[in-house]
């Protein structure tokens, strides 16, 4: 931050949106408060659902009571928001039933938001919508933690990061290197020679990583069995159980980067580059 900027700096609580396609919301809602209340910010949360979508695991009362709809809030403005992942990523994207909705929202992050961190799905979904970066089927499901490499120090979002650190990843599909390097607007700050890109900057403040920072040490285990009893025959997450054995506990080694990674973005991407009259948000846009 700058002299000038923070001798005249004013401080309010930091207005979050968080869109949360997961079936299991609860669990999402809280992995994602946890690290978020990492940060001496002050944020003040709000929760958004697709309207276009009847959900199978939450209840319509929760979701009434704790959640908005896009109507509720398109007139809002907000320093920051995040788009979570979904299953629905084995599904061409205009064969979402949402689709439509998350790509008006998508549209309207541009003018009503500061900074929109994208997760998993989320960012396959932005990075196609917003520039047109296709997904990928995989052979078979990226399961496990993988070893990322940081390939720009000076980004902000990496201070503190060491040069190797671990992510979570879980999904079927995936975005190419390649086809992100050939677009100028994006830049790729980490990426591991294993489960490919990591994690993704826009020159339009936008976050976008493939994995799943939020995931508690539990998280993989239990999508695990899940599988596991649908008889997806699924293979053991990679580097994950102790010994690669899911008898043991799983080894939790990427809690340090994940809260630095959350604390990063709300200090370095929300907090200061939004303007401290909230209604200023999307004027230069």
């Amino acid at each position: 931050m700058s002299e000038q900027r923070a001798d005249t700096q004013d401080i309010r609580p930091l207005k979050i949106l968080i869109m949360n396609l997961m079936p299991t919301k609860v669990e999402t809602e809280t992995q994602i408060l946890r690290l978020l209340s990492n940060s001496p910010l002050q944020t003040d949360v709000e929760f958004l659902q697709a309207a276009t979508h009847e959900s199978k695991n939450t209840s319509q009362e929760y979701l009434q009571r704790f959640y908005h709809t896009f109507d509720e809030v398109r007139e809002k403005k907000y320093d920051g928001m995040i788009i979570t992942g979904a299953p629905v990523e084995s599904i061409d994207f205009k064969d979402v039933d949402y689709w439509d909705e998350l790509c008006e929202i998508m549209d309207w992050t541009r003018t009503n938001v500061c900074s929109t961190l994208y997760i998993c799905w989320g960012t396959q979904a932005g990075l196609y919508h917003h520039y047109g970066v296709p997904k990928y089927p995989l052979d078979s499901k990226v399961s496990g933690i993988f070893e990322h490499h940081v390939l720009a120090p000076s980004e902000p979002l990496l201070r503190g990061f060491d040069d190797r650190f671990f992510m979570p990843q879980s999904r079927h599909t995936e975005v190419r290197y390649s086809d992100i390097a050939r677009n100028p607007h994006l830049h790729i700050v980490s990426s591991s020679p294993v489960s490919g890109v990591g994690i993704v900057v826009s020159e339009k403040n936008e976050v976008f990583i493939t994995g799943h920072f939020e995931y508690d040490r539990g998280t993989l285990a239990y999508e695990y069995e899940r599988d596991m009893n649908a008889g997806m025959n699924p293979h053991v997450p990679d580097n994950y159980f102790e010994d690669d054995d899911p008898t043991k506990d799983p080894v939790f080694r990427w809690r340090s980067h994940a809260t630095l990674f959350f604390t990063n973005w709300l200090n370095y991407h929300v907090y200061q580059q939004t303007p401290y009259n909230i209604d200023d948000i999307g004027k230069e846009s």
